[in-house]
Order: structure tokens, then C-alpha cells, then sequence
């Protein structure tokens, strides 16, 4: 296999002064361990779990009030019991390197709604104190849940540290979701407060929720409080029968700052509650924990080389796992820059020129987002100053070498590209980048430390140099403490652990080195994957079947390394031959309502049958492998459908478009 072209290399300073080559050498010093490359200190690091978590702890001195009787209780997939004894607060250990350096900037926000702003360390956890008091007020307490409903702003950092402080359970939507969306995850977590924003800019326009919104409220009976952002003086949508607002104002929750105490939970307490969906059912609500989030968290900063002097930002919507991410930054004590702003408005250089107009030094996108900028031939380093600029990550789909080739040649040639790829299931990376090793086009430098990732083939052998399905051989305490409701685990273990028994399967295909250098090439699963945002096929056909023209239908998103990602529709039809552009932009429309704009389809085909199996699942994965090239007589076996001849129309529709 020919080796990647290098396009940058670390200098001798730039690799010894990174994060990771200090925790090397804290190893040393401290255990007596040395490794002669990163292989090898990635090999004991997903072999000695006990050894390499402990040293997360110590190196990052992260605050735990009880110490954990031992590292592992239980080491198993799933079931993994992590830190035993141990008693931490999650907000806690984010807020405490920042307050050693209260008037530094902490965050600064770029909204279209509100303007510019920003909020030092002390505004920051001032403005959390006041509000988890109010929270406490509102009969907030350990293991209640607080939902938001919130774009990429200020608010929300400062809901999701103040409710994690007490020990309520987080979770998060984004605005630009659909009700129906929005509903089928809060209702299943039955939230006590929520806090929304109904009213926003987006590309120059102002975006009015008020109706949703208040159709979401009335759908959560559990709601005893709600708590809305005011934007151009309407503080709220939800108006009694006396004309009185129901909802209480956020700024008045931010205005009482107080003595900020951290309610100390266990290792496994839930932390927060996030979504990422399977192809049936609603979505799955996963449930994280305190300590394992502020462990995968803070060994990712050494992939991502982040300390206190880094100046962060991903652009994110606050839908996506990358908002998370910006609390790993803050964890650090990094100033993180919240963009809430439509990317492309004016153009596609505004989040360029505030890149360096705020001399932020880690500016991470989804590779879509480079894509498009590429694509527009537009030159950000030819026309801003990005001398503070030194790495760039990527993320949400596969990056290809073109897209490589234009950061190295229109961004800036200096500059550490670290593509990362993982997963909102863990929280984390499984494989992403070294700043002390050699950036290759196309490819992601490393596995994660901790991560034992590697490829399989059908029958779990583990290839080298072939692509496979992602899959991770040991656990992570990151990984999910259970799915929301899944009372015996059927779920969980249907999500991740059905394929290969003990072994985490994450539904990407991966091809791995023997260096271990790795690329994605995609979803290996029927997961819609819309510019890094993933969705759940159910939630869109639980749009488009509620129409009265749809009888059936099947989607599948076509995503795959080196080509653009395609989305087909296809449809049975009540009245056969009725599909006609007044109907298609009817579906496109329950979808954008119900769902979000994001998952509008790129084609929307009739078809007469949707092929089945002889239980009566729709057959996404195959005919997704179909459409990607795959030999039909592989792919399926077509005495266990139901129907074996509605297969034909997908092969035709494959060659017509030239998918292959």
C-alpha cells in the first residue's frame, strides 16, 4: 500500500513543549515509565487500565473528595465498574483551573442574536452560582433533569455547569430542531425545569419558535418550572389565562451570586443525557457519568494539546457532541470562543475572520464545513492574519486528501491538522491526533490512548491495512452507564454489543496501519449522518409516513470517503404515480417540521415496495451497501425477504444515477 505524502512535520520545539510529550515525561518521572514511541505507550495504555487511568488522575490532578478503592471493579463489556468509592463533581473539576486566573476571558460569544460579548472566569462562575441557587430554589436536586432547548451560546454553558453542580441531570436540544424531534427525546427523560431561547438570528433572518416551543412545553407534564432567554425584549411565549408569563426570565436567575458548592456524586452518577439514534424506536438517550466524562474529557486534551494559554473553538451547533467538546477546553482552562452564527452569512469567511480577529489557536469545523469552503475556492490565509493560528481539527465525516490539501494550501502551510473521529455514544475520540508525529494526507495519526480500537472482519479477526468495522476491545469509563428507560440493558446491548459478543461495535468502517494511522470511510449502519449530525431513520419515517400519500418508505444516507454525501428518499405511494413536486416538497416540508432542515433528502424516489425481511424489517443496510457499489448477490440473501423482486428497482436506480 503506498504511504501518504507528509505535509507538515512538528519542530523539535513544537513536539516537546505539546501537552503529550509533558505527560510522557511526567510518567517517567513519577512511575519510572518509558516508551519508545507512541505505539508502544498507546499498547500499555489499553492494556494496563488500572496503571493508564490513574495516571489521568494524577497528571491532570483532577479533584475527587473520596478516593476510589480500586481503578476497575468489574472489567467487562457491557457492565464496566469504574473507580468504586470514588465520590467527584464533574462542574467542579471544569470551573477550578479557570478560577486561578479569574479576570481572564473564559468565553467569548459571536452570536448573530445577540452580538459580540465575552465573560472572564469570575463573570462565569458568578453568573453559574446565582442560577444553581435559583435552581436549588426551584426544588432542583440530585438526579432531576433539566432540559434546554438552546442555541451555541453562553446560556447554555452556564444552565449545563449550574444543573450539573447540584447533581440534576443534563440534556440538550438545538433550537433548529423540529417539536416532534424535541418531544420524542424530553419526553422520555421527563425533565422537572426546562430553559429555551424561542427567538433567533440565523442568516440574517430572525427565526421564530414561539409556536414550538409552546407546543413542547405542553407535551412535558412533568415540567414544574420554565425558564426563558429573552431576545429583543419578548422574555417568553408561554402566556397564562390571564395574559401572565409562565416562564421565569433568565437574566434575573444570573443576578444573586453566591458561595458556589459542588454536590459531590458518585464516579457513575448521570452527568448529562445525549442522543444519538438507532434506526427504530426513538432516540437513544444516553446517560453518562460524572467521573467517566471527566476522564475521557481530559485525556483527549492531550490529543487535542489544549492547556490554559489555548485560545478554542469548534464550530458547533448545540445539538452535536462537539459542544461538549468546548466544556473539555474550559476544563483546561482554555478561552473558548462560542460561535452562534450562520457560517456562510455574509460568506464563508465570517468564522475565518473572527478566527483571527480573536487570535484563536484551535479552530475545528465538520469536514463538510471545509468542503464547502473548498468547493467555494475561497483563501482564508491570503487574506487574514493567522499567526496565532497553529492547530485545526475536523470532524462529523471523513476528510478526504483533498480536503488536506486545501487547509495546507489556502489556510495556512504552519499548521497541525488533527482530524478526529468518535462518537456522541462515549463522549470521545477513538482516533485522532499527535502533535509530535508527522500529519499524512488523508489520514488520522493515531488511536487514542485508552481506546483499543481496531478493525474487524464479519467473524472478528482483526485486519490490518483493510477496511472493517470500527470496533473497541475494551472499555472506556466513558461509555455509557445505560440508555434512558432501558430497564434490562436489551437496548444498550442491541446498540453495541450484538455483533461481536463483549466487543464494542460503533457502526463506522475504519482501515487501520500497521503504525497505527487509520482512515474513516463512513457509516457501516443504517445511521443517517447529515454533516456530522446524526439521526435515527425511524425519526424520519415517523415524518414521512404520517402523511396520508405515504404508505411506506426507506431511507439512506450514502455517505462514504471521497464522495459527496447523497441522501435518497424512497416512497411507497397510496395512489401509485401521484409523486409529483407538489407532493415532493410536502415531504420535505413534514421533515424539516418534524425533524430539522438538515435531513431534508437529496432525491426522493417512488418505489413500489419496500424490501423486507421475513420479520418485517426494512432492509436499510443492504440496500445502502447496494447503492455504495456492493455485488447484490452479497449483499442480501433473498430467500430471507419477503420480498425478493423489490430489490430489482434499487439496482436499476444505482446504475441510472451512477451512485457506484
Amino acid at each position: 500500500m503506498t504511504t501518504p505524502d507528509v505535509l507538515w512535520t512538528p519542530t523539535n520545539a513544537r513536539a516537546e513543549q505539546s501537552q503529550l510529550a509533558q505527560y510522557q515525561r511526567w510518567l517517567k518521572q513519577t512511575t519510572g515509565a518509558e516508551f519508545a514511541d507512541y505505539n508502544a505507550l498507546w499498547n500499555w495504555s489499553t492494556t494496563d487500565l488500572d496503571g493508564f487511568w490513574t495516571s489521568i488522575c494524577d497528571f491532570f490532578e483532577l479533584k475527587f473528595s473520596q478516593k476510589a478503592t480500586k481503578v476497575l471493579g468489574r472489567r467487562q463489556m457491557p457492565g464496566a465498574e469504574w473507580f468504586p468509592g470514588a465520590k467527584l463533581n464533574w462542574a467542579e473539576n471544569i470551573l477550578s483551573k479557570g478560577l486561578e486566573t479569574p479576570e481572564k476571558q473564559a468565553l467569548i460569544i459571536e452570536s448573530e442574536t445577540t452580538g459580540r460579548s465575552e465573560l472572564s472566569w469570575k463573570e462565569l462562575t458568578d453568573q453559574v452560582s446565582s442560577l444553581a441557587n435559583h435552581l436549588r430554589a426551584m426544588g432542583v436536586g440530585q438526579g432531576d433533569r433539566v432540559a434546554a432547548v438552546l442555541p451555541n451560546t453562553e446560556c447554555a454553558i452556564i444552565a449545563c455547569l449550574a444543573t450539573t453542580s447540584l447533581g440534576a441531570i443534563w440534556s440538550l436540544c438545538a433550537p433548529d430542531m423540529g417539536k416532534v424531534a424535541i418531544l420524542d427525546r424530553f419526553r422520555q427523560i421527563e425533565p422537572k425545569v426546562m430553559i429555551y431561547q424561542d427567538r433567533y438570528k440565523h442568516g440574517g433572518k430572525w427565526i421564530d419558535k414561539s409556536q414550538e416551543i409552546s407546543e413542547v412545553v405542553a407535551g412535558l407534564s412533568t415540567l414544574a418550572h420554565q425558564v426563558a432567554v429573552s431576545t429583543e425584549g419578548n422574555p417568553s411565549s408561554e402566556l397564562d389565562s390571564r395574559g401572565k408569563s409562565t416562564s421565569t426570565d433568565w437574566q434575573s436567575l444570573l443576578k444573586t451570586p453566591a458561595d458556589l458548592t459542588f454536590t459531590q456524586v458518585d464516579f457513575d452518577h448521570p452527568l448529562w443525557i445525549v442522543y444519538s439514534s438507532g434506526t427504530t424506536g426513538n432516540p437513544k438517550p444516553i446517560v453518562h457519568g460524572h467521573g467517566g466524562i471527566l476522564l475521557e474529557g481530559s485525556k483527549q486534551s492531550l490529543h487535542l494539546d489544549l492547556n490554559p494559554d489555548s485560545r478554542f473553538c469548534w464550530l458547533t451547533s448545540s445539538g452535536w457532541v462537539m459542544w461538549n467538546v468546548q466544556l473539555v477546553a474550559l476544563g483546561q482552562g482554555a478561552t473558548v470562543m462560542l460561535y452562534d452564527r450562520a457560517p456562510n452569512y455574509p460568506d464563508l469567511l465570517d468564522i475565518w475572520r473572527r478566527v483571527a480577529d480573536e487570535k484563536i489557536t484551535y479552530f475545528g469545523a465538520g469536514a463538510a464545513f471545509f468542503s464547502a469552503c473548498a468547493k467555494a475556492a475561497i483563501q482564508p490565509g491570503a487574506q487574514f492574519d493567522f499567526a496565532e493560528l497553529t492547530s485545526l481539527g475536523s470532524t462529523g465525516s471523513p476528510m478526504t486528501s483533498d480536503g488536506y490539501a486545501w487547509i495546507y494550501g489556502a489556510v495556512k502551510q504552519d499548521l497541525w491538522l488533527a482530524p478526529i473521529s468518535g462518537g456522541t455514544d462515549f463522549c470521545g475520540a477513538f482516533v485522532g491526533g499527535n502533535v509530535m508525529m508527522p500529519v499524512r494526507a488523508g489520514e488520522m495519526q493515531a488511536r487514542a490512548l485508552g481506546n483499543a480500537v481496531r478493525a474487524f472482519d464479519p467473524e472478528g479477526n482483526e485486519l490490518i491495512d483493510e477496511v472493517g468495522e470500527l470496533v473497541c476491545t475494551e472499555p472506556l469509563p466513558s461509555m455509557p452507564l445505560f440508555l434512558w428507560g432501558d430497564e434490562d440493558g436489551s437496548r444498550l446491548h442491541e446498540s453495541y454489543f450484538d455483533t461481536y459478543p463483549g466487543i464494542w461495535r460503533h457502526g463506522d468502517w475504519i482501515s487501520i496501519n500497521a503504525e497505527g494511522g487509520s482512515v474513516i470511510y463512513g457509516r457501516s449502519d443504517a445511521t443517517i449522518n447529515r454533516r456530522g449530525l446524526r439521526l435515527g431513520s425511524s425519526e424520519i419515517y415517523q415524518a414521512v409516513e404520517a402523511l396520508e400519500e405515504i404508505q411506506d418508505s426507506l431511507v439512506v444516507d450514502l455517505e462514504f470517503l471521497g464522495k459527496a454525501s447523497f441522501m435518497p428518499l424512497f416512497v411507497v405511494l397510496t395512489e401509485p404515480g401521484k409523486l409529483d413536486d407538489a407532493l415532493r416538497e410536502k415531504i420535505k416540508m413534514a421533515i424539516r417540521n418534524a425533524v430539522s432542515a438538515r435531513f431534508v433528502p437529496d432525491d426522493i424516489v417512488e418505489i413500489k415496495d419496500v424490501p423486507r425481511t421475513l420479520s418485517g424489517k426494512k432492509l436499510e443496510v443492504p440496500v445502502k451497501k447496494l447503492l455504495l457499489g456492493g455485488d447484490p448477490s452479497k449483499i442480501v440473501n433473498r430467500d430471507s425477504m419477503v420480498n425478493p423482486s423489490s430489490f430489482d428497482p434499487f439496482m436499476v436506480y444505482a446504475e441510472t444515477r451512477n451512485l457506484n
